[in-house]
């Protein structure tokens, strides 16, 4: 798979087509390891952040979670590059697999709302494979329990392990215990908030033309204003300063 940095952050060449189709291809080859979904934010944070950098750029793959990820890659010569949302690629892996025997692990989130995730796929899905599901907990897992959290995976024989503990946490909690197991750890945010309707989605418009930021901006100003206006201030100066320094 072919891979453009930006940042320092390689970003996988994919668009929704070809992600799906890779991971299915090479699920067996995905074992053990973790996807991650980069946006502008963590794009930054894994710029400014050698650890967090390098668990990014040690996936299996790094979606383009990000319209102007995408973009740039196009202008950089990665036609194929198109914007990958992570609730976008995990409902596609839900869709293709729903009537296959592989299995589905859920792991974040509370459990108000990850009851309400589990209520949509029953609803939508209802051939789906869940392993398991349980909330996090909203604290670092101790050794024992890390170790118990793999062991019900592995024996739950879960294929796909779908984490929500919001970047970078969820990322670094990926590498750390993908390995541990037979499954493919992907790391999806907000996503189980977002399929099963705990929050709205942008129109679709909005989405098309890159504008999902500046609704959930409009949605919750408080807790995203830092993020979207000082990050993404960030990322257009050093995206400035690589294209002077090349």
């Amino acid at each position: 798979m072919r891979r453009v940095n930006i940042l320092g952050v390689e970003i996988s060449a994919v668009n929704k087509e070809t992600a799906l189709q890779y991971l299915s291809d090479h699920l067996d080859d995905a074992r053990g390891q973790y996807i991650c979904a980069c946006n502008v934010h963590t794009t930054v944070t894994a710029h400014d952040d050698p650890e967090y950098r390098k668990i990014q750029n040690g996936s299996f793959m790094t979606l383009p979670d990000g319209k102007p990820l995408s973009s740039v890659g196009i202008r950089r010569g990665y036609a194929e590059m198109g914007h990958v949302t992570g609730p976008d690629f995990m409902e596609q892996v839900i869709t293709q697999t729903e009537e296959s025997s592989l299995k589905h692990y859920f792991y974040g989130n509370t459990k108000e709302n990850l009851d309400a995730l589990m209520n949509y796929l029953k609803a939508h899905y209802p051939k789906l494979s869940v392993a398991g599901f349980e909330p996090s907990l909203f604290r670092p897992l101790s050794d024992a329990e890390e170790a118990a959290l793999c062991d019900r995976i592995d024996r739950s024989g879960a294929d796909y392990v779908w984490v929500a503990l919001g970047a970078p946490k969820q990322e670094k909690f990926c590498a750390k215990l993908s390995q541990r197991t037979s499954a493919v750890w992907i790391a999806v945010g907000g996503a189980f908030n977002v399929i099963s309707g705990v929050i709205p989605r942008a129109p679709q418009w909005m989405q098309d033309h890159g504008l999902e930021w500046f609704y959930r901006l409009m949605k919750e100003p408080r807790r995203l204003f830092k993020r979207y206006f000082v990050t993404n201030s960030k990322f257009l100066w050093y995206l400035s300063k690589e294209k002077r320094g090349s």
